[in-house]
């Protein structure tokens, strides 16, 4: 008996705070999940960099030994420059002089994937003016981002999904669900097509150093918005037509991202997604929504007197189809 009123009030309990039990265990997973990646590229990138910084330190003690004229503090302080100015975006190597990061069409390239949170780091502002003017640029550049991206996405979104998947139901009776479901595998299976496997394929024969993995990277990366900067496409000394490039890797990256928007917000429309993210929202309480209730019947009845106002301020005696009403007697029927 007092197991089962127990068990039952646990029940009553787990069910009347089900939402915040799912948002713990959301929260406990993602940690979790943070920790499996930690584990993961700490056993797999570890002995990548022990090895090295082995031969690093062999080449250092190499290059030592063959000009001994050459103290250790002074390549310690050269190659520190060095490294100063490779994170500035400017290389110390004479095959890599004769190209700029910040002409014109490289400052394009940067302002994008600054606008839209790319940030690939290979390249950044040198001067203080450029650094105020950047932080300046971003305030107001990343929201103007978001509201342009935002409002194409909405735009495109209505043609390319809303559109087909009722002409489809409606067309030939198949389950609303089901035609959302099958239209957002599609449509994730071209954009993956033509935004990842095809220009990973481009880039991979016109980048060098580049092979079908590491193109496929890139545009993951970059499409992602992670932008780790590790792999940046035109940053080669021999590379041809590099302003045309880097204008089209500017559209590719804006379409692109326009593409993964609305592949995500296809998804984010299916039905069973709706269902599984409320279970981690907070409902809303009932005087909530009795409010919201008494404001939406507050603007229905304002709208209802509106148009009826509005209504017979458009009854015009001149008008041919409209003609003034009848007399109304208390007696009978109105007079005609």
């Amino acid at each position: 008996m007092l197991q089962s009123l127990a068990g039952s009030s646990c029940g009553r309990l787990v069910e009347r705070h089900r939402s915040a039990w799912c948002f713990g265990l959301l929260v406990l997973g993602y940690l979790l999940y943070l920790v499996f990646g930690a584990v993961v590229f700490s056993s797999v990138e570890l002995p990548y960099e022990d090895l090295l910084r082995q031969e690093l330190r062999k080449l250092k003690r190499r290059f030592l030994e063959q000009h001994e004229c050459l103290s250790e503090a002074q390549l310690e302080r050269f190659l520190g420059r060095v490294l100063e100015a490779s994170n500035y975006g400017v290389s110390a190597l004479g095959n890599a002089s004769g190209s700029w990061n910040w002409d014109f069409t490289s400052a394009l390239f940067f302002a994008s994937t600054v606008l839209s949170t790319t940030g690939y780091g290979h390249t950044v502002p040198l001067s203080d003016g450029g650094k105020a003017f950047c932080i300046i640029y971003s305030i107001i550049g990343i929201p103007f981002t978001l509201l342009f991206l935002t409002a194409v996405v909405q735009r495109v979104t209505i043609h390319v999904t809303r559109r087909p998947v009722l002409y489809v139901h409606l067309r030939w009776g198949f389950s609303k669900q089901l035609v959302a479901l099958v239209h957002a595998v599609l449509l994730g299976v071209a954009t993956v097509s033509c935004f990842f496997f095809i220009p990973a394929a481009v880039f991979s024969v016109l980048e060098d150093d580049w092979n079908f993995l590491e193109s496929f990277y890139f545009c993951f990366i970059s499409l992602s918005t992670i932008g780790l900067g590790d792999y940046v496409p035109g940053e080669g000394y021999n590379q041809k037509f590099r302003e045309l490039y880097k204008l089209g890797i500017t559209c590719y990256l804006l379409l692109g991202l326009v593409a993964m928007l609305v592949v995500l917000e296809t998804f984010c429309e299916l039905h069973e997604l709706k269902k599984f993210r409320k279970m981690f929202y907070v409902k809303k309480d009932k005087d909530e929504d009795q409010v919201h209730i008494m404001e939406h019947d507050q603007l229905s009845f304002s709208s209802i007197t509106d148009q009826a106002a509005g209504g017979k301020e458009d009854q015009k005696p001149d008008e041919p189809f409209v003609g003034p009403e009848p007399p109304v007697h208390a007696d009978g029927p109105p007079q005609r």
